[in-house]
């Protein structure tokens, strides 16, 4: 008899993941979430998964043998108070996942405060080009591929592992459940200020991560990252390699040579001192270069030679959202990008700057994430965002911070806008032939790329 599993919160990426790989592995598949609604509704749909809008207590008329419950999901709910009043058996996604399908695998890993999509995606990519067809799971959408999940064929691998708590009844990071035997750590800085205190909380976490990892696997580091030094120094049982660009200190296992004037477009791969591969491909920057390194050295560990994976990586796409050109409309580019934590918007920005040289940027921001809403990250955006000739930040009513005192030392280069109309007027006002208007935010925006292209078509 086929089993049957209810997925609460099945509109995430995660957790819609996790559907489409438990549909592939022979379980009938229901779910629930609050907004149900294209493209995700219909990816479910053309699966056969029955889908309920909401989370009232009803849908557990289903009978399912198991609830699979969200990380977004909490006490209080109508369905968790009426499945714990029935006793009804419950698990995470991640350990659901990892009881049913990650057990018997070959597990990769790709950890880190940034970069964790690209790099999920690049290496499930490898992996796939070098004919190994592994599952995974990205929190993203690679154009490599037409799903950011699947079940693939045993016995790699390849998932998103990222640090963000389990469920309301498990506080531990996703990834702790993942048993890797091959674990990328791409960085790590403090983020997800509505659940970890501090940077060393979140340490704590990796650390419970590298328990894990077992003597006969491997670990590729960033070596320039000195929380990730730290996390190590307290403890690491596993044999590691290292990655960074070349001329850096301290020397790394995994080094890129980047080509003159490329916009890290074009860069030699260098392994302990020897040129292997060399790589062209169409992304820009040197955060993606690293990405580039951690891929190669954990596709190396999988058995693909590292001129394979640069082959690969020549042919790679990027994932949608990540300094994705969403129209070219009137000499104006408009691109769609993810970043939302400092870090991450300034290296963004960096590598937009490195391809358009003395062309005007324009950026624009909303602090959407729980922790830039928490305001955390208040003295680093002023300093994230100078790249750009000039900013436009969202400004809700009910931010709970001063927006404008951050980021007052930008003067006449920075304005604020209270709603997405305000933000098209001035952009509208502002762009001209040439530009190139980077839309940053880690949700819809409030449909601001599609709003400014139909303005810049109107004019």
């Amino acid at each position: 008899m086929t089993r049957h599993i209810h997925i609460l919160g099945i509109a995430g990426t995660f957790m819609g993941g996790v559907a489409a790989i438990a549909k592939a592995a022979g379980f009938r598949v229901t779910g629930s979430d609050l907004n149900v609604y294209p493209p995700m509704s219909t990816q479910l749909q053309a699966l056969g998964i029955e889908l309920v809008q909401g989370y009232g207590a009803d849908q557990l008329d289903l009978k399912p043998d198991v609830v699979v419950v969200g990380n977004a999901l909490s006490r209080g709910m109508p369905v968790i108070e009426a499945m714990l009043d029935r006793g009804m058996p419950y698990t995470s996604g991640p350990l659901w996942l990892a009881e049913e399908v990650l057990h018997a695998r070959h597990v990769i890993a790709v950890t880190g405060t940034h970069g964790k999509t690209t790099t999920t995606a690049m290496l499930a990519w490898i992996l796939e080009h070098a004919g190994l067809s592994p599952g995974y799971l990205v929190g993203g959408v690679p154009s490599n591929f037409e799903s950011s999940a699947r079940l693939g064929a045993a016995p790699f691998f390849v998932i998103e592992a990222d640090e963000y708590d389990t469920a309301f009844f498990d506080k531990r990071a996703k990834f702790v459940h993942y048993r890797p035997r091959t674990a990328i750590l791409n960085n790590l800085e403090y983020d997800h200020a509505d659940i970890y205190p501090d940077v060393a909380s979140i340490r704590r976490q990796f650390n419970q991560l590298l328990r894990t990892v077992p003597g006969s696997g491997r670990l590729i580091v960033n070596g320039h990252d000195p929380e990730l030094s730290a996390t190590l120094s307290e403890g690491c049982w596993t044999p590691r390699q290292s990655f960074g660009l070349a001329g850096s200190a301290p020397p790394c296992d995994w080094t890129a040579r980047i080509a003159r004037d490329s916009a890290a477009s074009r860069y030699a791969v260098i392994f302990k001192g020897h040129i292997v591969a060399e790589v062209a491909w169409d992304l820009i920057g040197e955060h993606n270069v690293l990405n580039a390194l951690a891929a190669i050295g954990a596709a190396q560990h999988a058995g693909v030679p590292p001129e394979r994976a640069a082959q690969a990586l020549s042919l790679f796409r990027g994932v949608k959202r990540r300094m994705e050109v969403r129209g070219l409309v009137d000499g104006v580019t408009v691109y769609d990008d993810f970043a939302h934590h400092p870090t991450a918007i300034e290296t963004t920005l960096e590598g937009l700057r490195a391809r358009v040289g003395a062309q005007r940027i324009l950026a624009v921001l909303e602090p959407r994430s729980n922790t830039m809403k928490l305001g955390v990250h208040r003295e680093q955006l002023a300093p994230s965002l100078n790249v750009a000739d000039k900013s436009w930040l969202f400004a809700p009513k009910d931010l709970g911070w001063d927006l404008k005192g951050a980021v007052s030392s930008m003067g006449d280069r920075v304005s604020l806008a209270g709603t997405i109309d305000e933000l098209v007027q001035g952009l509208m006002r502002e762009a001209r032939s040439g530009d190139h208007v980077l839309i940053m935010s880690n949700g819809g925006f409030g449909g601001l790329h599609d709003k400014l292209l139909a303005a810049l078509r109107a004019r």
